[in-house]
């Protein structure tokens, strides 16, 4: 029985995984630990990733709504530790965050007859002792129930159904939010921070957002990168944001060609 393993979590500015001098990585973070241990460590990491937003219901309450269901992305989680093929060295779980969905990859084809047509309603374990044991955790139920409540889950929260798919000699369960939302939810949070934000000019919003949402460092070459201006323009955008402490300026000198900007003590 595989008694630990590796899962890689990878998170994505945008809906597209980019490549060379596009690749759009912002969090790359793996887990390898028994698998006791990684599970509740991979829980608890997850939920520091997704997002929640508030809303006012037609009481005039406010409400808290996650980006996906817990349950979901958790059972997710643990039918691909349960079922995927062990037996594939050197390949892993991936977990994928993208701004619209996020993507559980686990390695091998479904076990035996269990298909994507009926996967919400047959039974099959590739690794029955690994499931008896993580079912002694509490954290396996029978495949077909966990399954089916991942797509009620899904559908309570108003979100898309689950997918799933065979990309390759992988599983691939895809959970979709609603990206409209997020973006909401990502100006709302840095206005909260920011209460000046809407004041600024939009090449300055610009930099703020992209940095309040990646948690980038920002140079000259990079501002020129994301506001299509001149050299001359962004310094002294810069230079405006550092005197009014939206941002801090890092460097020996002004030719200091290390030189870079972080966001103020506002974004603590």
């Amino acid at each position: 029985m595989a008694t630990s393993s590796q899962s890689p979590f990878l998170r994505f500015e945008g809906v597209t995984m980019g490549t060379g001098s596009s690749f759009n990585v912002i969090k790359d973070v793996s887990f390898e630990d028994p698998l006791p241990i990684l599970i509740p460590k991979l829980k608890d990491f997850m939920k520091t990733q997704l997002r929640e937003f508030q809303y006012l219901d037609e009481n005039g309450e406010f409400k808290i709504i996650p980006e996906y269901p817990e349950f979901a992305w958790f059972e997710g989680i643990i039918n691909a530790v349960t079922h995927r093929n062990y037996s594939l060295y050197g390949d892993h779980i991936r977990i994928k965050m993208f701004d619209d969905r996020l993507e559980i990859e686990s390695p091998g084809k479904l076990p035996n007859i269990v298909t994507i047509k009926n996967i919400k309603h047959e039974r099959f374990s590739r690794n029955p002792r690994l499931a008896r044991t993580l079912t002694e955790f509490g954290w396996v139920r029978e495949m077909n129930e966990g399954v089916k409540r991942i797509y009620s889950e899904m559908e309570n929260a108003f979100l898309h159904a689950p997918v799933y798919t065979e990309p390759g000699n992988k599983v691939l369960l895809t959970l979709k939010n609603s990206i409209l939302s997020r973006q909401i939810r990502k100006e709302d949070s840095l206005i909260n921070k920011l209460p000046d934000f809407r004041n600024l000019s939009e090449d300055e919003q610009a930099i703020i957002s992209y940095m309040f949402n990646t948690r980038c460092k920002m140079t000259s070459n990079l501002a020129m990168e994301k506001t299509k201006r001149s050299k001359r323009y962004v310094l002294n955008l810069l230079h405006r944001l550092t005197n009014q402490c939206i941002l801090r300026w890092h460097g020996s000198n002004k030719s200091d060609k290390n030189q870079y900007y972080s966001l103020g003590d506002w974004a603590e």
